[in-house]
């Protein structure tokens, strides 16, 4: 399970917080939402920016499973966003 798509599509979450994640893809720029969401000055390319994406919406889910109060819904849709529309930008071949 190395491949990023494979990784991707492992990775189970309520089904609102999916759904909610995949009609904002026709909202997703990804020059500024990328910038925003990484605080980064320069978007990088998406073998980079997918890992910390990952990573920060592991530590999201985390989170929300704990009830945490630091939870914050919409960054968690959010990330949710970003990530899928960078994993379709990766090549096909690419692994972590």
């Amino acid at each position: 399970m190395n491949d990023l798509r494979t990784l991707l599509s492992a990775i189970r979450r309520p089904r609102l917080l999916m759904r909610a994640a995949r009609l904002g893809q026709t909202e997703y720029r990804r020059d500024r939402d990328l910038r925003r969401l990484m605080g980064a000055l320069s978007v990088p390319a998406p073998d980079v920016v997918v890992p910390r994406l990952l990573s920060e919406e592991a530590r999201l889910e985390m989170d929300r499973q704990a009830g945490s109060a630091a939870y914050n819904f919409t960054r968690h849709i959010e990330v949710l966003i970003a990530l899928i529309a960078e994993v379709r930008l990766l090549p096909r071949d690419l692994q972590v």
